[in-house]
């Protein structure tokens, strides 16, 4: 009988270096797969807020501008005529239209800070879902403002009436604000103005787009609010690290590269003022 044999000193080693470079190909398929499925999950979240906040404020934003004094559930405390053509003429105040608060209005950010948004509107809640004292299905004149606070959109709501000085702050008429989403490195919005009165355009199309600084200016010259354009920088949820760090440009604002090594994704949206535009239209029939 022949004599068993094991293995030689180089079959073993050859195994060993085989084995190891199969475990080791396993290994970094492994963690490809796993860097792959955070970059997925990232993107997801990002494409998931984004889409839930621009889809959120067009919602909203649509209705600026509407006041039919037609109504039936119109509360009538106030002279409806008269309120109507504040509305018509300021759905999107500016720092010294109300006259019980000077300072409230839409804001341009300095330096490339957020901007603040402040539109106005015939509505029966405001963006907090409050009736601001109000009975139920009741409508009235809602002023909704929309801010970053810190990385929070936030939005709070008032009754347009108590800043205008006619009436007073009653039952959940506050100050606070209501968080919309999370995460949000920046906020800039401008506003798409028609032409003069003089030209005769009753078109009320956007001739351009203007950051909130020059809308007094554009009022005084007979130039309307029609459009709102809106962009949103989103940071993902997520501890994915992104090197090096993109730089994303905002409407007007100058390029900005966010501090933090994560991924971002920008979103825009511009949305017509359906009915600032009818107003203007109605204006030269």
């Amino acid at each position: 009988m022949k004599k068993q044999q094991g293995f030689t000193l180089i079959e073993l080693m050859i195994s060993l270096t085989i084995g190891l470079i199969i475990s080791a190909s396993i290994i970094q398929v492994m963690i490809s797969n796993n860097a792959t499925e955070r970059l997925n999950r990232a993107l997801a979240s990002a494409q998931e807020n984004g889409r839930f906040i621009i889809s959120r404020l067009r919602t909203e934003l649509l209705t600026v501008g509407r006041y039919d004094i037609m109504e039936p559930n119109l509360n009538t405390d106030v002279d409806p005529v008269v309120e109507a053509a504040f509305v018509h003429n300021t759905p999107i105040p500016i720092p010294g239209d109300f006259s019980n608060a000077l300072g409230k209005g839409s804001v341009e950010g300095a330096s490339g800070a957020s901007d603040i948004l402040m539109v106005s509107m015939q509505g029966t809640q405001d963006c907090r879902g409050l009736t601001l004292g109000y009975a139920a299905n009741e409508e009235f004149f809602v002023v909704n403002e929309y801010f970053l606070d810190g990385t929070t959109l936030k939005c709070r709501g008032f009754d347009g009436r108590v800043l205008r000085g006619q009436k007073v702050a009653v039952g959940n008429d506050s100050d606070n604000a209501y968080t919309l989403l999370d995460d949000v490195y920046s906020f800039q919005v401008q506003y798409g103005v028609t032409e003069g009165f003089a030209t005769t355009d009753n078109s009320a199309r956007p001739v351009q787009f203007l950051t909130a600084n020059d809308l007094a200016a554009a009022k005084a010259a007979g130039q309307e609010v029609v459009a709102i354009r809106i962009a949103v920088l989103v940071k993902a949820d997520s501890d994915i690290v992104i090197s090096p760090i993109p730089s994303f440009k905002l409407l007007n604002e100058a390029a900005i590269t966010p501090s933090e090594k994560r991924l971002f994704k920008q979103f825009e949206t511009t949305i017509i003022l359906r009915n600032s535009k009818n107003t203007i239209r109605s204006r030269n029939i």
